[in-house]
């Protein structure tokens, strides 16, 4: 995992335990002054919540616990965890970038893949000027590595 990704899981871990648990509460609370529990959809909602939160945050803790950052290795130009890629697609040129990121951290929205995803694994070990075959959901492509950083 990058200090970045480890930095997004502690600040979501502190607003889970700061402000959504008091949330979480605070909702209980309020649903167990309308009475009977048994019928009660606002309090069976509230502890699914609670639940959730709790569960959430057992999970940010063993992420947290078990991570390893990785150093960031300015020297070589290879792909590899924590380095950025950028291609073209061959034969047509569009180009995309990713950055090739642990598991836990892997949002392809943000143009952040898995290292353990099919086109981080066609990717990994590859320099600047390859050709290379990878792997994606619609089929396979072949794309040239631009730039590595």
């Amino acid at each position: 995992m990058t200090e970045e990704g480890k930095a997004k899981l502690e600040k979501e871990l502190e607003l889970l335990k700061t402000e959504r648990r008091k949330e979480v509460v605070e909702r209980i609370k309020i649903a167990r002054s309308f009475g009977d529990l048994s019928e009660n959809s606002e309090y069976d909602s509230a502890k699914e919540e609670q639940a959730f939160v709790e569960g959430r945050i057992q999970q940010l803790e063993t992420m947290i616990r078990n991570a390893e950052i990785i150093e960031e290795d300015t020297e070589t130009s290879t792909v590899q965890l924590g380095k950025t890629v950028r291609f073209k697609e061959l034969p047509n040129g569009d180009e995309e970038e990713y950055t090739i990121v642990g598991r836990a951290e892997a949002d392809p929205m943000e143009g952040k893949i898995s290292n353990d995803s099919p086109m981080a694994q066609s990717l990994f070990g590859k320099g600047i000027g390859e050709q290379v075959m990878v792997s994606t959901p619609g089929g396979d492509m072949k794309v040239e590595i631009i730039e590595v950083y």
